[in-house]
């Protein structure tokens, strides 16, 4: 197997997973920011033109983040991340879901389409005029998170999850570019405390993090 790599909050998180599992794949570097990932030979690969991608032994490319995580929990099912049974693994799904659609793409796209529309402009459909709004609605849905993980430690009840993974590595990037917690949301400034001191929050971090002043 190989892992297509990069600078990025999605990438990072999939170093964070790798970490969480104790698992260590080969790894091949492609510039993101100068748009590698969206030019052949990496779309031949994946089409999509995101980042990361595995390119498995048999030369299938899977090129979502979340289908390379239950790819891989199935071939290395502990320590569980995604769900040991279905249920579990319904449970992680429906979270996960949650806190993208409400909080995740609203802050990538916020970005993208103000402090980040020079480097996606030519990448992607950008649409400058409604930053602030996206902006808003996702902290409007982080303080309704904040009051549904009251009394909890982690985003799925009792269990560290790739919802939890997805959601520290976007708000640690979205802290560099603007967009930060409110200090008033205590249960999320707990649960962000929480898992910025696992040691694979510290090991995910990219090479290029320190000199690009950002958390990728």
């Amino acid at each position: 197997m190989q892992l297509y790599d990069s600078f990025g909050p999605n990438p990072r998180a999939m170093r964070m997973f790798l970490a969480e599992k104790g698992i260590t794949i080969a790894t091949k570097p492609v510039d993101l920011l100068k748009a590698e990932n969206r030019q052949g030979p990496y779309t031949e690969r994946n089409p999509g033109g995101q980042l990361p991608a595995l390119e498995l032994d048999n030369g299938q490319c899977i090129g979502e983040t979340v289908a390379i995580w239950d790819y891989l929990e199935e071939k290395n099912p502990t320590p569980v991340l995604v769900g040991a049974t279905a249920e579990e693994r319904a449970e992680t799904h429906q979270w996960q879901r949650r806190v993208e659609l409400n909080i995740t793409e609203n802050i990538y796209n916020g970005f993208r389409f103000a402090e980040g529309l020079e480097l996606f402009r030519n990448r992607l459909p950008c649409e400058p005029e409604i930053a602030p709004g996206l902006k808003r609605i996702a902290q409007a849905r982080l303080k309704w998170l904040d009051g549904l993980i009251e009394g909890r430690d982690y985003i799925v009840p009792n269990r560290f999850t790739i919802a939890d993974i997805i959601l520290y590595c976007c708000l640690d990037f979205a802290a560099g570019v603007g967009q930060t917690i409110d200090p008033s949301l205590s249960n999320m400034q707990r649960w962000f405390r929480r898992i910025d001191n696992r040691p694979s929050a510290r090991t995910s971090l990219h090479p290029s993090a320190e000199k690009l002043k950002m958390k990728g």
